[in-house]
């Protein structure tokens, strides 16, 4: 069985189009034109993410072509204003950048393009050189995985390695990534263990329990007072 991706490498694109922080104006629209792309990493030295240059800091040169911004509005865009004067990628980036390692897990990258707002992330080394770049669209691939893939890794991974030897049956239906468990567990209280499993597996969307304990959970020892 192939096991899920779950780090930024197993999705991220390596090939990558990146522009040095001297590039001009015109030559970045030339080049997101060419390559399809809306945002482009700037380098440094050998390779060395120091900022990203997007479409949104693009806009402002053409936002404040025919007017002037009012005092009020200069002080509430100070960077929109500063970036419509910009001329070179280092101007223009925004910096530092956000990155991700390919080591990070999918739902790290997840997390850091919901917080920030950005939709994607360039892919850095130890030393900041880029690897690759990570997309939502490239996190999104874990979805592609088919029903009886994610099936198997259900039955393998968790319940085969969770309840090796013990007196459990659980089947597992997979129906467009929803998991269903249907049938019985010794120990009712590895029934939310199982669904948390579950619900972590790349590619699962949601999972639905129809699960009996087949024995009450186990308790500890009596406690047994003084003799009186």
């Amino acid at each position: 069985m192939e096991h899920s991706p779950h780090t930024v490498s197993d999705v991220m694109t390596q090939t990558v189009v990146a522009i040095g922080q001297d590039a001009r104006f015109k030559e970045i629209v030339e080049t997101m034109e060419q390559w399809k792309v809306s945002a482009l990493p700037v380098l440094a030295g050998e390779g060395r993410v120091i900022g990203v240059v997007s479409e949104a800091d693009l806009l402002p040169k053409e936002e404040f072509r025919e007017s002037d911004p009012s005092r009020l509005e200069q002080l509430r865009r100070l960077d929109d204003v500063r970036k419509a004067g910009a001329l070179t990628a280092g101007e223009l980036m925004s910096a530092p950048a956000l990155t991700a390692h390919a080591g990070d897990t999918i739902a790290q990258a997840a997390r850091t393009m919901a917080y920030k707002s950005v939709k994607r992330l360039p892919v850095v080394d130890g030393e900041g050189l880029l690897q690759g770049i990570v997309s939502r669209s490239d996190l999104l691939k874990v979805f592609l995985r088919s029903d009886e893939d994610l099936a198997e890794e259900v039955r393998t991974e968790i319940i085969g390695r969770l309840f090796a030897g013990a007196s459990t049956h659980l089947e597992v239906a997979v129906t467009d990534g929803v998991v269903t468990l249907r049938g019985t567990v010794g120990n009712t209280s590895l029934i939310s263990v199982v669904a948390r499993l579950v619900r972590a597996v790349e590619g699962v969307v949601d999972v639905t329990l129809d699960v009996k304990g087949s024995a009450p959970a186990r308790m500890g020892p009596p406690v047994v007072g003084p003799q009186i």
